[in-house]
């Protein structure tokens, strides 16, 4: 008589559990739902308001995603995939947030069976390696030193993209910069540092078209005294420093008793000498230009302007770095250590150029400049920003290909690919874990799913369709066109992903949602503000009941 009632009681028990469960997958799905309208070249784009109150109009997952303000834990870690992703390999951001909402969308239905999350995770795993093991097969090797098959396949990327309506302008742009500084390590390997070495400075006026890598840098500051000091100079003669080039002060206070008028006289002259002395040390070197990230007296700009030499100051430090890279020189702490081999002579030309109504210095036409700049120009800001973000984005894929030169096919092609080969290696998967895995497999078809959505075609006929090509793992080129929805042969169409964005999005997805479905508990440590005069007892963090879990706000209004 008493065993049912103890069967009841235990399964009460369990969907408190699994009340968590829904709470995140609901709020993974829902974060998953506001990009997905942004994923393939047809799709959307969002106008966001940022916290200043500016404007950001853009279809880059992890763009629209930061500017966010989710409540939600779960909610939170999901933004967090699409930063990681971007941070590692530049591009994939909304891919990587709908297949990991999709993997917990399928779970759903075996934790409803009272599955353990734990035979999940390892079925998921087991399919992350079956599908990493499809990407290698289906992989394939391009020349990294073929520009035009670089240009499609970077073109090919940030097809999705707004700028990509500008032709090949963005993915000239990313070759030429990643190309310009990349650095040999040996053994075939390229290092390619986007962050330190490419500065992309944008300048509004002018049409995007002006755009271009300079070959050199450039940096907003102009010479310190303009009317003495030349602003354009053949094959300069460049030192950097970063030390002041006027009179030390005292590292603390320092107080001088002076008893005679003449002393001070000579304190004066003292102090004159020393600047004097500073500048005779640099002019030894015949410089045509000197560029400081200190400051730089009135009496040193006197000596300098006087010698016939420009000076520049206060530069920024990685400023700085990117001249020394260009030009070839050594960025030097103190003047009386200088030699001849820290003097720059890579550039050809020093000049001060106005844009619009400020003063920009060029250091150009560098023989093997091993950094450079990007000048974008634009009718507005927001274009600009925008123009930034997709150039960032193809130049990380530009470095990806440099770094491990493999590509496969894109327009879920890829996906559809992973998704047959799981299939049919579900069959011979033993026990329970066989049925999460096939779940896997059909999740990856979301991907493809979501292109054949966001182009507008029949979108059941278009999958039925594209399944059966794909049915035994064969023709693993063929995907969907997302600007006409039609199914194609991607190689023809010159539609390609990098291996390195694909193999990364799938880790990031399948990892991330075996984290999740492994929470049973959420537990809140932040105390509750509390009414004037309750009485002030020691604050417990409270364990959120089945009922709180799907009560907070996941997505703002």
């Amino acid at each position: 008589m008493h065993a049912p009632v103890l069967v009841l009681k235990d399964s009460l028990k369990r969907e408190s559990g699994n009340k968590v469960h829904y709470g995140n997958i609901q709020a993974s799905k829902a974060v998953a739902d506001i990009i997905r309208t942004t994923l393939g070249p047809r799709s959307m784009l969002k106008m966001l308001l940022d916290a200043t109150g500016g404007i950001v109009v853009t279809n880059d997952g992890n763009a629209i995603l930061r500017e966010l303000d989710i409540a939600h834990p779960a909610a939170k870690s999901m933004i967090e995939l699409s930063r990681t992703q971007d941070e590692e390999v530049g591009d994939g951001t909304t891919s990587v947030i709908v297949l990991a909402g999709e993997m917990l969308h399928v779970a759903e239905a075996f934790i409803d069976k009272n599955y353990h999350p734990t035979v999940i995770c390892r079925a998921y795993n087991k399919a992350l390696e079956d599908a990493i093991a499809v990407l290698d097969k289906i992989a394939v090797t391009v020349d990294v030193k073929d520009r035009a098959s670089m240009l499609g396949l970077v073109k090919s990327s940030i097809g999705t993209k707004f700028t990509s309506q500008f032709g090949d302008l963005i993915a000239d742009l990313a070759i030429d910069a990643t190309t310009t500084v990349g650095v040999d390590l040996g053994q075939g390997l390229r290092e390619v540092d986007i962050k330190k070495y490419i500065k992309v400075e944008k300048v509004p006026g002018g049409q995007l078209e002006d755009s271009m890598v300079l070959k050199g840098v450039m940096f907003n500051k102009d010479v310190v005294a303009p009317g003495k000091m030349r602003r354009k100079i053949l094959n300069p003669r460049i030192i950097l420093l970063d030390c002041p080039l006027e009179y030390k002060k005292g590292e603390n206070q320092t107080n001088a008793e002076l008893l005679r008028e003449e002393d001070w006289s000579v304190l004066l002259k003292i102090e004159e000498e020393y600047v004097e002395n500073l500048c005779m040390q640099i002019l030894k070197f015949r410089p045509d230009l000197v560029i400081t990230e200190k400051g730089l007296s009135d009496l040193a700009c006197h000596y300098l302007s006087k010698a016939g030499v420009s000076a520049i100051r206060r530069l920024r430090k990685t400023d700085n770095n990117r001249i020394a890279k260009a030009c070839g020189a050594v960025i030097v702490n103190r003047p009386d250590e200088l030699q001849e081999s820290d003097v720059g002579t890579g550039a050809g030309l020093f000049e001060v150029k106005k844009i619009g109504d400020e003063y920009f210095a060029f250091i150009v036409d560098c023989k093997d400049p091993k950094a450079c700049t990007v000048l974008l120009r634009g009718a507005s800001k927001d274009l600009l920003n925008e123009v930034e973000r997709n150039l960032q984005d193809a130049m990380s894929v530009a470095r990806n290909i440099i770094k491990n030169p493999k590509l496969v096919p894109g327009g879920g092609a890829t996906e559809l690919t992973v998704s047959a080969m799981l299939k049919l290696r579900s069959s011979s998967i033993e026990g329970i874990e066989k049925w999460p895995y096939e779940a896997a497999a059909i999740a990856f078809e979301a991907i493809p799913r979501t292109l054949a959505q966001n182009c507008g075609v029949n979108v059941i006929r278009t999958m039925t369709a594209l399944q059966g090509k794909h049915a035994n793992g064969e023709n693993a080129w063929i995907g969907i066109d997302g600007n006409t929805g039609e199914i194609a042969d991607m190689e023809e169409r010159k539609i390609w992903d990098s291996y390195t964005v694909k193999a990364q999005a799938f880790k990031t997805a399948i990892e991330a949602s075996c984290m999740l479905l492994r929470i049973d508990d959420i537990v809140s440590g932040i105390k509750k503000k509390q009414a004037p005069g309750a009485s002030q007892g020691p604050s417990k963090p409270k364990i959120e009941e089945e009922g709180d879990a799907d009560n907070e706000q996941m997505i703002p209004e």
